[in-house]
């Protein structure tokens, strides 16, 4: 029977972490100094976390994909976790750019990307400016343009998800003291970014998942609808029980919403 931590209190206590990799390294690009992991070997899936986190948060979805034959890479965002940055401020599409830069490190032609809140931010950017290194997006709990989300509600859930990532800040970072102006520069970039307008939207054509939890805190329900709408042929998946966290708070059944959809990703860019 599957362990759930529908509200997060294994995950303040103890947080997630990655399994031993087979490969890790850190890539010179624009700036910054750029964390990657790889696990596994077969087709790739890069899996791309959320804002303030970093790869660990994927901590229970590694070994399940690499298990089911696939290559997995872990990057952390540029300013997030082991990976540093520069003065500029944080955009999607610079951190998208930040993805490229690896994948060419790693001899990677094309992958599909498993994006979660901002890394989803990033895959579909990547989907937009640079579809021939894009299998396909699993594109879950974020949203294209600022409309799409909702007024955050205090809750213990979100206060013990924020002391979590603040102390892997000061652990894993290479500035620990500067989480404060770290939350306020990514605040900064989640407040007035993306931008996407539907007709952008449109003009994507690899293979898009637009998946939500049911009980997500961030993004509007209808803003899923309008992306799965907006995208051609993008299928729209509900996680029933679970929140904006759920690759954390029930990992059996997100792996295996994962694992339905990256052979018809495959199949769709033959």
């Amino acid at each position: 029977m599957s362990l759930y931590d529908d509200d997060l209190s294994r995950f303040a206590e103890h947080g997630a972490a990655l399994p031993a990799p087979d490969r890790e390294g850190r890539v010179e690009h624009d700036g910054a100094l750029i964390w990657y992991a790889s696990f596994g070997s077969g087709p790739p899936i890069i899996l791309l976390h959320g804002g303030l986190g970093h790869s660990g948060n994927w901590g229970n979805q590694v070994s399940a994909l690499a298990a089911a034959g696939h290559r997995v890479v872990t990057i952390d965002s540029r300013g997030h976790g082991r990976s540093t940055r520069d003065d500029r401020p944080y955009s999607y599409e610079l951190m998208a750019s930040d993805v490229v830069a690896v994948m060419d490190h790693l001899s990677l032609d094309k992958a599909t990307l498993v994006g979660w809140s901002d890394g989803a931010c990033v895959a579909l950017v990547l989907a937009s400016k640079a579809p021939a290194c894009v299998a396909g997006v699993f594109f879950f709990a974020c949203n294209m343009d600022p409309g799409g989300t909702k007024q955050i509600e205090p809750s213990p859930l979100l206060d013990r998800c924020f002391s979590r990532h603040k102390k892997d800040y000061a652990m894993l970072s290479a500035t620990p003291g500067d989480f404060d102006q770290f939350v306020g520069a990514v605040g900064l970039m989640m407040r007035t970014q993306p931008n996407y307008t539907k007709e952008e939207l449109g003009a994507i054509k690899v293979p898009v998942v637009i998946a939500l939890g049911e009980h997500d805190e961030f993004i509007k329900r209808e803003h899923a609808d309008y992306l799965a709408d907006a995208i051609p042929g993008a299928e729209l998946i509900i996680l029933p029980g679970v929140s904006h966290f759920a690759p954390l708070q029930r990992p059996d059944e997100f792996n295996a919403t994962v694992l339905a959809f990256v052979p018809r990703f495959r199949a769709d860019n033959q």
